[in-house]
């Protein structure tokens, strides 16, 4: 009687995939990428997504470095003209101005301390008029302003306090069609009194120097005044309005604020520039903020682009995906496929919209210029924007956030379509195809 031996049968070897992102699996997704026939409205859907993330973080880029630019401009120029801290006097005029200004001077975090006779009157020539702030000011703190004494287009400051003349922006300059030498007529509702009340002050003064700060309200409004004539003009008795003080950092305006209150030579009240714009930059800061959220939307719809068409990808290749997992392919196989398929669209859109987004900001002063030219008519008009040209600022912080924006919210797009494709049952799919 025989015994049958049974042979041991050798367990079928299951398949153990491949190293991750392996070099096939690269090769595939480029294969993916590429426009064939059959194909062509997948390529095409993930065109648009490519142009959609390119265009989205190219946009974010160059309107946030404008806004940056628009800040700063504004806050150097307004800040840099008007002053950081204004010190104005409590129970007496302000007639101790060159004791009380040089003791201010002394305050640490104090760069300049600036006495200013300020008022309202009306310029006039033979070609026009217009309203106009008159600053009186020593010729030693007019030279030490950047903005006016930095910026002078014709003429000269030299001898400004016994020349008699006055120093007016370009746009006023412009406006009443004067240069240096002509004079300026100077009108104030506020002159001598008399016995049937007080009559209107008019007075013609020769244009000394024309300077050009660059914002367009100040260019068309600013006429400067020898301090002592000034005084004069509008019945100051030795005294000024206002003690204009310039520190060394404009965002540590409060540190140097409790200094002065601390160490004041008398009693004076103190405002800063937060407290006289604050209105003007919270709303620049609220735009800006809008602005970042509505542009993020279109890295959104793109990333949702991407969704859609890595779904027909999915469908159009489910016997491919069959055929990979008979032979062998993992899920995570599948899955990693899709996945950089759909991320080299978001990942190649990003870089490609960084690159273009930086060098237009950096120059995009060219490149309305280059548009006026072809286009023939003027795209930025001063007047109407407060300042000559466009500026840019690039925060590269922010940059950073909309790089890291745009690759999440593409990586993300990428997920629900990498797993239905490892999720497809071969079975199934062989069946119906």
């Amino acid at each position: 009687m025989s015994v049958a031996v049974e042979t041991p049968v050798a367990a079928e070897p299951q398949p153990t995939g491949t190293r991750a992102f392996a070099g096939f699996e690269w090769l595939l997704a480029g294969r993916y990428l590429r426009t064939r026939r059959r194909e062509g409205f997948v390529s095409v859907i993930a065109g648009f997504s490519f142009l959609g993330i390119l265009l989205g973080v190219a946009t974010l880029i160059i309107v946030m470095s404008v806004m940056n630019g628009f800040r700063k401009e504004l806050l150097e120029k307004i800040v840099g003209v008007n002053g950081h801290i204004f010190a104005t006097p409590i129970d007496r005029p302000l007639d101790d101005y060159m004791a009380v200004a040089e003791r201010l001077r002394k305050v640490q975090g104090v760069k300049q301390a600036i006495p200013l006779v300020e008022g309202q009157a009306l310029a006039s020539s033979q070609t026009g008029n217009g309203g106009v702030l008159v600053r009186g000011i020593l010729e030693s703190d007019i030279k030490a302003i950047p903005f006016v004494g930095g910026n002078v287009r014709r003429g000269t400051l030299d001898g400004f306090d016994a020349g008699g003349g006055v120093a007016i922006g370009q746009r006023l300059a412009n406006s009443l069609g004067l240069t240096v030498g002509e004079s300026i007529t100077i009108v104030s509702p506020r002159g001598a009194s008399t016995p049937f009340g007080t009559a209107p002050r008019i007075k013609a003064y020769p244009v000394q120097a024309i300077f050009e700060i660059g914002m367009t309200e100040f260019d068309a409004s600013f006429v400067f005044m020898p301090l002592t004539e000034a005084q004069a003009y509008f019945n100051r008795d030795g005294d000024v309005n206002v003690i204009e003080i310039f520190v060394d950092n404009p965002d540590r305006t409060q540190q140097v604020r409790d200094a002065i209150e601390a160490d004041a030579p008398r009693p004076l009240v103190l405002s800063d520039w937060r407290q006289r714009n604050r209105t003007f930059f919270n709303a620049l800061e609220v735009e800006r903020n809008v602005m970042f959220l509505i542009l993020a939307l279109i890295v959104l719809v793109a990333a949702l682009n991407i969704v859609s068409g890595l779904i027909m990808l999915v469908k159009d290749k489910t016997a491919d995906i069959a055929i990979m997992r008979t032979m062998g392919a993992t899920r995570g196989t599948v899955l990693r496929v899709f996945l950089i398929t759909g991320a080299a669209i978001g990942v190649f859109g990003t870089l490609a919209g960084l690159a273009l987004g930086v060098v237009f900001a950096n120059n995009i002063q060219s490149i309305m210029a280059g548009l006026n030219w072809l286009l023939g008519a003027n795209l930025w008009d001063p007047t109407v924007r407060f300042l000559s040209n466009i500026p840019s600022v690039i925060d590269w912080r922010e940059v950073f956030s909309v790089v890291v924006m745009a690759l999440t919210l593409s990586l993300l797009a990428t997920l629900y379509p990498a797993w239905k494709a490892a999720r497809l049952d071969p079975v199934q799919a062989l069946r119906m195809g």
